[in-house]
């Protein structure tokens, strides 16, 4: 027997809805679709599902439009079924409801990020603090302090104690052994990168866990024997062959990192991957998914970033989000698609919520002079009742809005048109009043999903006044 799942909706998106769930086929045959009474399904409350759902609910799960502000666990109580709130879009029901008819599960991952500070010798212990915790709500697991050549670091030692004191994990990166030296006796959980020669600053049974490398650069014979020497000493330790950038021997680098594994089946590797991030002028993300596709297929847990490049301001975010991706999809056995959008950040895989025929029907029934504003692949849609352009820019669209001595109106239409624009010339998804969804590359102020936004500027047609949000999903 298939999941009996209940859907709520409004009188508007009843018809799409059950033209999507008639799509699923026989996945869907103990599926129900319910229109609470209300023409917007945004606007459905808890107090109206509390009244209107007839009971007793015959489902194994409720779910709600992704807009819809209740407390799901007090519904849940009183009706005595999982209660959950649903993608915002009919158009993204299937990836919703995909791998198992669930939401992937994105809060796992079996990768570690060291997150390299490259000029801490520079800065004073609270710049270095300040920086560390910030590092560690982008994802960072470790703390890795980078020496400067020639650049005295006198303050290591109080500066491992005041990041230890916080509760970090601690790396240093030094050529200068002299200053591993100092490291190891101050207290840090790694050193990099040490080799088979180096490797002597640490006492047998240390606690410390070196990074090793080899030595030439490219020898994995040497960094073997590194590794050997590692283990009879007691001494647990991570192996990094080294990635090299491009036309600088990038692709024999992956080459090794594909023979060290075949060579050491069971070793903790670490991968670099600031040499191709800041090296390449490419936007990162993409960069970033490629790499630690390649660090899943070989088991590589250990990973070193570096974000100095204003282009790579958002690394660190792009690789947890890209090892939750990896993780989810490795562990079902499936591609990295359709878990997460947080590295879609210039694209979107499903950029259009509605089709132009959609809209044109929507604009049909509507008996209200708000405007709505969308976007589908012919362009940018405004409509109300009686009232639908389309324009593939905002400035196109001004002359027929009739705001022209209204400020208000035309500064908010103004916005929000050109924040349309953008969307469809990007092919990225557009929600009226909703901030473009740039995944790991910018912050999300998470919004409290129980609470109804304050009323909103979408704006009558001229001469109508003012309205709350006009949304219909």
């Amino acid at each position: 027997m298939s999941e009996r799942l209940l859907f709520l909706t409004g009188h508007l998106a009843f018809p799409r809805l059950e033209r999507m769930v008639a799509g699923f086929g026989e996945t869907a045959r103990d599926w129900r679709i319910h229109d609470i009474g209300v023409k917007v399904a945004a606007l459905m409350t808890q107090e109206i599902i509390q009244r209107r759902l007839p009971r007793p609910v015959e489902a194994d799960r409720v779910i709600l439009p992704g807009r819809c502000r209740a407390d799901l666990d007090a519904l849940a109580r009183e009706f005595g079924v999982p209660f959950e709130r649903g993608p915002e879009e009919i158009a993204d029901l299937p990836a919703y409801l995909g791998h198992g008819g669930r939401a992937p599960d994105l809060s796992r991952h079996d990768m570690r990020i060291f997150a390299e500070i490259v000029d801490a010798s520079k800065m004073t212990v609270d710049e270095v603090v300040t920086k560390a915790l910030v590092l560690q709500r982008g994802g960072a697991d470790v703390i890795d302090l980078g020496c400067l050549p020639d650049t005295p670091f006198d303050h290591m030692e109080e500066t491992i104690a005041a990041l230890k004191a916080n509760g970090l994990k601690v790396s240093v990166d030094s050529a200068n052994v002299s200053e591993l030296e100092r490291a190891a006796r101050a207290g840090v959980d790694h050193l990099l990168s040490l080799d088979e020669e180096t490797l002597r600053i640490l006492p047998d049974h240390s606690s410390v866990v070196p990074i090793l490398v080899p030595r030439p650069h490219g020898d994995l014979d040497s960094l073997q024997r590194a590794a050997r020497i590692a283990h009879r000493r007691g001494i647990s330790a991570i192996l990094d062959p080294i990635l090299d950038p491009i036309h600088f021997g990038f692709a024999a680098s992956i080459a090794r990192y594909v023979e060290l594994r075949a060579r050491e089946p069971e070793a903790e590797i670490m991968m670099g991957t600031g040499n191709l991030t800041e090296l390449t002028d490419a936007d990162s993300g993409g960069v970033t998914a490629a790499m630690l596709g390649i660090c899943s297929e070989l088991n590589i847990r250990h990973l070193l970033t570096v974000q100095v490049s204003p282009h790579t301001r958002r690394t660190l975010q792009e690789h947890d989000a890209a090892r939750r991706l990896m993780y989810a999809a490795r562990a079902d056995r499936a591609l990295p698609k359709g878990y997460s959008d947080a590295l879609l950040q210039l694209h979107d895989r499903r950029p259009y919520a509605a089709t132009p025929l959609e809209i044109a029907e929507l604009a049909r029934e509507l008996r209200d002079s708000n405007f709505r504003i969308d976007t589908t692949q012919d362009g940018v849609h405004i409509y109300a009742k009686r009232f639908h352009h389309v324009a593939s820019d905002a400035m196109s669209l001004f002359p027929h809005l009739g705001v022209e001595h209204d400020g208000a109106h035309a500064f908010y239409l103004g916005t929000e048109l050109m924040k349309a624009e953008i969307a469809f010339k990007l092919g990225k998804r557009y929600r009226q009043d909703e901030p473009l969804d740039f995944g790991a590359a910018v912050d999300i102020n998470e919004e409290d999903a129980t609470r109804f936004k304050e009323m909103g500027h979408t704006m009558r047609k001229a001469g109508e006044g003012r309205a709350e949000d006009a949304s219909d999903t």
